[in-house]
């Protein structure tokens, strides 16, 4: 269940109709999940692959303006530093875990190969985006598990639908504030004034952080007599995917996925020495030819002292916090390597 089924409401603004990443029109998600034994000597595979498609057609034929953000550095993602230096994604955005990232670089590139036979011959290479969080304690990473061909997987079983959340894709094994953690999502929809136009937001988080869960607790926990959870816990990671239909350049798209960290630190995270928080950001207004003759294009974007920016930037940090929770309501109890076990945070 999502948290607004407990009764829960954050923020003010309305969510899509599936309260979902894929509430932006074409955004797809695709999730394998890895749950089984990988030897007699308690190792488990407890991990996966999330994609999250842009659009459905040919990424790198068809990019999308694109930023992503750093909140705190510790982490190991790959393709960052292109799209920001070049404003556009070109291939799925995948999540995995830490150890996971060369295989899911791996299958994508292959993936993206198999699709584009001009790649590293008559054009340019490709700029793969991979994001990742350690899900040690459940997962046995140093067996690595994850292969190219799960990545390739996820892209392919990717649908418009609403996504699956919880200890599932990518999510299987994280741990958020000592809790299971794991894939959340939420979406909210802003309106122009005296109009019928509409922008919609959408976050899709893979949570595996915080320090404390007090706060957590304290501000989102409802009629529970649940016990403190037994996992201390620990700096972590989270990953953040932000998607939109709006208008929007390079600039003022990193402008607008700076605010998912204030929806993170109204959950109780202050982006701790040892934790990983990065956002990626595109949208879906602009579908950018890889190729094309013209050595001029244009593309339209919202006037940055338009009152709908302001709107932007609370969707952003309400999408954010609500699929944080999400990522905990929609998680179940998990037992990994060794036995180890993480219980899930219980709202009722």
């Amino acid at each position: 269940m999502k948290v607004s089924e407990y009764g829960i409401k954050i923020g003010q603004l309305k969510p899509g109709n599936k309260n979902c990443i894929t509430d932006v029109a074409g955004v797809k998600v695709g999730h394998v999940t890895l749950d089984h034994p990988i030897n007699e000597n308690g190792d488990v595979a407890c991990t996966g692959v999330t994609a999250i498609l842009p659009h459905g057609g040919n990424l790198f034929r068809q990019k999308v303006t694109a930023a992503s953000y750093v909140l705190n550095g510790f982490g190991k993602t790959t393709g960052l530093v292109q799209v920001n230096e070049l404003g556009v994604i070109e291939s799925p955005i995948m999540l995995t875990n830490t150890f996971g990232v060369p295989a899911v670089t791996q299958g994508t590139l292959n993936y993206l190969l198999s699709q584009n036979e001009e790649i590293g011959l008559t054009t340019g290479t490709v700029n793969i985006v991979v994001g990742e969080c350690n899900d040690s304690y459940l997962n046995s990473i140093r067996h690595c598990p994850v292969t190219p061909e799960h990545a390739m997987e996820a892209i392919k079983c990717a649908m418009e639908e609403t996504a699956e959340e919880g200890a599932v894709g990518a999510g299987k094994g994280m741990i958020c504030f000592g809790y299971k953690g794991g894939i959340g999502s939420s979406s909210r929809v802003v309106a122009l004034e005296d109009s019928s136009e509409s922008y919609t937001i959408g976050c899709l988080v893979l949570s595996n952080f915080g320090t404390s869960s007090e706060f957590l607790k304290e501000h989102y926990k409802k009629n529970s007599t649940q016990e403190n959870s037994t996992i201390a816990p620990t700096d972590g990671s989270i990953m953040i995917v932000l998607a939109t239909d709006a208008p929007l350049s390079s600039r003022q798209l990193k402008r607008v996925i700076k605010r998912c960290g204030i929806g993170l630190g109204r959950t109780g995270s202050h982006f701790s020495n040892g934790s990983g928080d990065i956002v990626i950001g595109f949208t879906t207004a602009h579908e950018i030819p890889h190729q094309i003759a013209e050595h001029i294009e244009s593309r339209v974007q919202i006037r940055e002292d338009h009152p709908i920016m302001n709107q932007l930037f609370t969707a952003a940090a309400e999408a954010t916090e609500e699929a944080i929770i999400n990522s905990l309501a929609q998680a179940k109890t998990t037992i990994g390597r060794h036995g180890n076990q993480v219980e899930q945070f219980i709202f009722e």
